[in-house]
């Protein structure tokens, strides 16, 4: 591979790493705020299918980015993407403690009251959600590079469901724990929003599939990359 080549995969590896950023410090920045889809009459534990957290949409997209970078780049490159949007977390929840503590003024369109009642739990909603963003991706990217050498880099919808799936359920059961510990959520919705929002993330990782195979097919054919062969970065 040529340098240009090189620096071209390296550009792209910083963009896909910035998308994957940014819907992990939104995700957490807009999870009070649930809605409704009912696409089928039913109720599990009292909840309808589906009343979930408006910070599930963006989310199931990191994971799509994850298993893309550990297709192409690397185990190594996917913990790297990972870590960074731990900082990038603890950052964000820096900035809206000092935007808390600060005094608004007689004439601000947003009070203190009003900033406190969107962003006050935000930051318990970060910490709980590195908790379990911190061991779900690193558990999804074990796994994933487990069925890829199990499979010897074949099967690649194998190992994007399998792994995506897996880590799913640990995410939605930890992070639905811990809000309802922290008095968030009410204790009597804990099992229709585990249910809810792990079948919702089992849904749209079966739909980001076709998404991965085109990402993977377009870096190959940019590449020249052969099956199981990925891009060392510079």
């Amino acid at each position: 591979m040529t340098i240009k080549d090189k620096l071209a995969a390296q550009r792209i590896y910083i963009l896909l790493g910035s998308l994957f950023i940014t819907s992990l410090v939104v995700s957490n920045l807009i999870f009070q705020k649930f809605f409704y889809w009912y696409p089928l009459n039913i109720e599990v534990f009292g909840s309808k299918l589906f009343e979930i957290s408006v910070g599930i949409l963006p989310y199931p997209l990191t994971f799509l980015i994850t298993d893309l970078i550990s297709e192409i780049y690397g185990k190594k490159r996917a913990n790297d993407i990972v870590v960074a949007g731990i900082f990038a977390s603890l950052f964000s929840l820096l900035i809206i403690y000092v935007a808390d503590i600060v005094p608004a003024t007689s004439w601000s369109y947003v009070d203190d009251k009003t900033f406190q009642t969107v962003f006050g739990n935000s930051m318990i909603a970060v910490f709980a959600s590195m908790l379990t963003y911190l061991f779900a991706q690193f558990v999804d990217i074990q796994i994933y590079h487990f069925w890829k050498r199990l499979t010897k880099g074949r099967h690649l919808w194998l190992r994007n469901n399998f792994s995506t799936w897996f880590s799913q359920f640990i995410d939605t059961f930890t992070i639905v724990l811990l809000l309802c510990s922290f008095g968030i959520i009410d204790w009597a919705n804990f099992k229709g929003l585990l249910v809810s929002g792990f079948l919702f993330k089992v849904l749209v990782a079966a739909c980001d599939t076709p998404f991965l195979y085109l990402g993977v097919y377009l870096f190959r054919k940019r590449f020249n990359l052969k099956v199981n062969e990925g891009i060392d970065l510079l």
